[in-house]
């Protein structure tokens, strides 16, 4: 590793580093601005009792000095109790939650990748035919529809009407139809990305120069071709994982998955302050990192990147 690029990971890091504090202090202080204490919606509860119960979590503080405490818990990876769920600290219960979506982000995400970069780059080779025409088509209309409207769509065609599946996501094979739904936008996405890059590689010289060499096609798309056609596809890893974890929260509720997408829902509604800053922030961190690790990927995957 020489020296530019560790000042290009270092920049990185600090720019990632930042980022994440800026996200707990406006989640913080945006929570704290809420004139209501969350435990005002409880009923049969005394003003001396709500009184306790703020001095137990912390808010009887100052807000200035709750961040501090909250920065200071935060570092050791302690994210509070959950005012609703009694007896349950939010790190634990986003660990339960996180199992789920964790799984149905990755499933989704491999089948984005995977399938999009194969129609993408046939869609390049077979540019202007039928199956370019098509491929298209059917991605410009999945770009077009949010996650949880192919959620419906599919819950009610392949697991209402077909039942060629569960409604719920805890049935056997029932985490299908919530990673297909995730899946289609940014699969579609993939497939126009790839078929871009690949159209620009295949224009260069050097592709010309391996063919008039003399080399197997199969080897000129694949060894050179296919792996200098994939940046665009690294640099929207990270966005595309925002997608997933963000989108999540509503395809969650509709296939009832145990993830933090229903959690987070389920905190609004009940007003669990703690819980809400604990997954905002978890999953902004989630997001930062998948950006970070994308960036680094982009410039191993490419070294003609310049590093600023």
């Amino acid at each position: 590793m020489n020296s530019k690029f560790a000042m290009y990971i270092l920049k990185r890091f600090g720019m990632a580093v930042l980022t994440i504090f800026l996200v707990i202090a406006i989640t913080f202080f945006v929570m704290h601005a809420i004139p209501a204490s969350p435990f005002s919606s409880e009923k049969a509860k005394s003003d001396e009792t709500i009184a306790a119960l703020e001095a137990k979590y912390g808010f009887d503080k100052p807000v200035p000095v709750q961040f501090l405490n909250y920065l200071k818990n935060i570092a050791r990876g302690d994210f509070g109790l959950s005012t609703k769920w009694i007896g349950s600290t939010v790190i634990d219960l986003i660990k339960g939650g996180f199992a789920y979506s964790a799984k149905l982000g990755l499933c989704a995400a491999l089948m984005a990748i995977v399938t999009g970069v194969i129609l993408g780059a046939l869609a390049a080779l077979k540019r202007g035919k039928a199956l370019d025409k098509i491929i298209q088509v059917i991605t410009t209309a999945l770009v077009s529809m949010p996650s949880f409207v192919i959620a419906t769509l599919l819950l009610i065609i392949f697991a209402l009407n077909l039942k060629w599946a569960p409604t719920m996501a805890t049935q056997p094979g029932g985490m299908v139809l919530p990673a297909l739904s995730l899946s289609l936008y940014p699969m579609a996405y993939v497939t126009r990305l790839e078929r871009s890059a690949m159209l620009d590689v295949l224009g260069q010289d050097y592709i010309r120069t391996a063919r008039a060499k003399g080399l197997k096609s199969s080897r000129v798309i694949f060894k050179h071709a296919l792996k200098n056609a994939m940046g665009p596809v690294i640099t929207y890893a990270g966005p595309m994982m925002a997608y997933i974890l963000t989108g999540s929260m509503v395809v969650e509720n509709i296939f009832s998955v145990p993830g933090l997408g229903r959690l987070f829902v389920n905190s609004m509604l009940r007003t669990d302050y703690m819980m809400i800053m604990g997954i905002t922030i978890f999953l902004a961190v989630m997001i930062i990192v998948m950006n970070f690790l994308a960036d680094v990927l982009y410039k191993v995957m490419d070294p003609r990147i310049n590093l600023s």
